[in-house]
């Protein structure tokens, strides 16, 4: 079975919150309705991909709010599993600014949504926007891969990139955090970022680069005749195959009678979930683990 419904369900979504978000894959075919939802409830999702919001531009957003309002819907999904009701999935710009602005509400389409189908659509609307820095957008492709178990075909495919487009974006994965801080801020750009990944001494190189406002292509150069580094963090497939998982969660899953889902990520690590239904089914679950 697919990981993703790419498609479904997007077009009657689109046509009741407008054109924003732009999002390209969306599962579950369940009618959204609009609705006013208080700012207190509603909580921000740990997994969103962007992570800095600039100050200027809250600003300017919550004083068009303050003049016409939030023209435009956020996403959110119901969770129980929180200090908050809602999860944002697509939209936190938006809520940003709406509480800037004073607002006690706004107004949202509520969806049910699992984590990796929420996981997915931020991803999109956030790439599909640009509103990812290099850094923010492979970070987001990894913790979709580590957390769902995705390849990185799958990642691929999932926002309409190529391949050899996520690798290279997620090389930067690889560069020490003041290099990554330096790519953030715009200091040096990510195909400068990407050039010195793989040379020895990167936090050397993009300082030179700044100093000396130095073009991709002579950064190019430099690396080439530079020294490099010999392992690197690079992504490597699942050695588990889907058969094997598939058999492994229907054992767990007659052993216990929930749901089961075993997820592997890199260098052999990974993790296996219970999901249960109800608390009498997790109080079962419970009584059976520590028996």
């Amino acid at each position: 079975m697919s990981k993703f419904g790419l498609g479904r369900g997007l077009a009657d979504l689109q046509q009741e919150m407008g054109t924003v978000p732009d999002i390209s894959a969306l599962t579950g075919a369940g009618r959204v309705v609009v609705k006013q939802i208080p700012l207190v409830q509603i909580g921000a999702n740990p997994d969103q991909p962007r992570k800095t919001f600039s100050d200027t531009e809250l600003s300017e957003l919550a004083a068009s709010i303050k003049e016409k309002g939030v023209l435009q819907p956020i996403l959110l999904r119901s969770v129980s599993d929180r200090p908050y009701l809602y999860e944002i999935v697509a939209g936190e710009r938006r809520y940003r600014a709406s509480k800037l602005a004073g607002l006690t509400e706004i107004p949202a389409l509520v969806k049910t949504l699992t984590t990796e189908n929420a996981m997915e659509i931020a991803l999109i609307e956030n790439v599909q926007r640009e509103n990812l820095n290099a850094i923010e957008e492979s970070d987001a492709y990894r913790n979709l891969m580590e957390k769902c178990g995705y390849e990185l075909a799958d990642v691929a495919r999932l926002i309409g990139k190529s391949d050899s487009y996520i690798r290279n974006i997620m090389r930067l994965d690889t560069l020490p955090n003041d290099v990554k801080d330096m790519v953030k801020r715009g200091e040096i750009s990510a195909s400068h970022a990407r050039a010195i990944a793989v040379a020895e001494n990167p936090t050397e190189l993009a300082q030179k680069i700044i100093n000396d406002k130095m073009s991709v292509a002579d950064t190019e150069r430099m690396v080439k005749n530079s020294s490099r580094r010999n392992t690197g963090r690079t992504y490597t497939a699942k050695t588990i195959d889907t058969a094997t998982v598939r058999d492994i969660e229907s054992r767990i899953e007659s052993a216990l009678g929930v749901r089961v889902k075993l997820q592997e990520k890199r260098g052999g690590a990974g993790q296996i979930m219970l999901l249960f239904d109800t608390r009498t089914q997790m109080q079962e679950l419970v009584d059976k683990l520590t028996r």
